[in-house]
């Protein structure tokens, strides 16, 4: 069974920059990966998705501020996130798209705050 673990969130102020990463114990190949944020009080959200062919999925939210890509040679997810707002503060996690119960992992807190 493959774990996914998720690294690099953190405090920044607004307008700042993050990237997380997501690193998969086994081969992540052929799946769909997302990564996905619940903040407090609400509902778990996707926010970005990418194929195996790299082709990629934003809910408007986030487009053109944050940027998914795998690389599948090292069974890895990154998120770049620029132009944080503190509405982007939640639990990050990430997680095959659609998102599979055994998978979820810690995910890494991101706090956007001046």
């Amino acid at each position: 069974q493959v774990q996914l673990v998720e690294s690099g969130g953190g405090l920044v102020q607004p307008g700042g920059s993050l990237r997380l990463s997501c690193a998969a114990s086994g081969s992540i190949f052929g799946f769909i990966m997302g990564w996905y944020r619940q903040a407090p009080g609400k509902q778990r959200e996707l926010v970005a998705s990418i194929t195996s062919g790299g082709i990629t999925n934003y809910p408007d939210s986030v487009k053109g501020r944050f940027t998914i890509s795998r690389d599948n040679a090292k069974n890895t997810v990154y998120l770049q996130m620029n132009s944080l707002k503190p509405e982007d503060t939640a639990v990050y996690y990430c997680n095959t798209n659609p998102p599979a119960m055994a998978y979820w992992g810690q995910g890494t807190q991101v706090t956007v705050s001046s």
